[in-house]
């Protein structure tokens, strides 16, 4: 699992033990870690996170010491996971976990490398959902894909698939990233509905407008560079092969998924 943190104080701690209870409770699940990146907060995010892992010891902790956007915070997060498959979402408390219930079977199941949550109904407000489906619309078009919701950061990657990506964004335009660059590479996102909830506290870490600017431009860009490709006047960046994940699963729970 993989997560950005910025200034999430109030919601860390219930996030991460949510997160914990689930992963080491759940009988499908055998090896798992969670991995945050703090990203510069400049509140108690970093001491709550430093407390739970005296109680967590599957928890790493990577930190920036400055602010550098949710884009470079969830590409260090995922730099830093070691199992085949890996979760991502936010540290806001709006993903519940037990969205995870409904992947397992498919995972299992070797139906897909990549999977993605459609949020039934979105708990923003009006402008970031309008926002949200316009990008998505755009990006559907630009990318001639017909995903439901372009945007969603809960997705579930395969490991070696996710750790081999060379994202970008700096911003919040990371989930709309990752939809674009799996699709890039060949792969369709298999979409599930899930659930998505308010806020647990504190405030957004970005502000409107110059959130919808950098959407804007950021969209544009991602549409441009599918043309570029498309035309051969740019080319996908070959992949290397990844060394296998460590894991100190046993053999009798091999067969389970190490999603996480």
């Amino acid at each position: 699992m993989a997560a950005p943190a910025y200034n999430e104080a109030a919601n860390i701690a219930a996030a991460v033990t949510e997160w914990r209870d689930y992963l080491s409770g759940h009988p499908a699940i055998g090896a798992w870690e969670i991995v945050v990146c703090n990203d510069g907060s400049t509140d108690a995010t970093g001491a709550i996170l430093a407390d739970l892992q005296e109680s967590c010891p599957h928890l790493v902790v990577v930190d920036f010491p400055a602010n550098r956007g949710a884009g470079a915070a969830i590409a260090a997060a995922i730099a830093h996971t070691r199992m085949d498959w890996v979760v991502l979402l936010d540290s806001d408390g709006q993903f519940p976990i037990a969205n995870l219930d409904a992947f397992l079977d498919r995972l299992r199941a070797g139906e897909a490398d990549a999977f993605s949550g459609a949020r039934v109904r979105k708990a923003d407000g009006l402008a970031y959902r309008w926002g949200s489906a316009v990008s998505g619309a755009v990006s559907n078009l630009t990318h001639g894909t017909r995903y439901c919701d372009y945007n969603s950061i809960f997705k579930v990657v395969r490991g070696p698939l996710l750790r081999a990506l060379r994202l970008e964004s700096g911003g919040m335009n990371c989930s709309t990233e990752l939809t674009a660059r799996v699709t890039e590479l060949g792969h369709v996102w298999v979409e599930i509905p899930i659930e998505h909830r308010e806020r647990g506290g504190g405030a957004r870490g970005w502000r409107f407008w110059r959130g919808a600017r950098d959407r804007a431009l950021f969209v544009g860009y991602l549409g441009y560079r599918r043309w570029l490709l498309r035309r051969g006047v740019l080319r996908l960046p070959e992949s290397t092969p990844e060394a296998a994940p460590e894991s100190s699963e046993e053999p009798a729970r091999g067969a389970k998924e190490r999603a996480r």
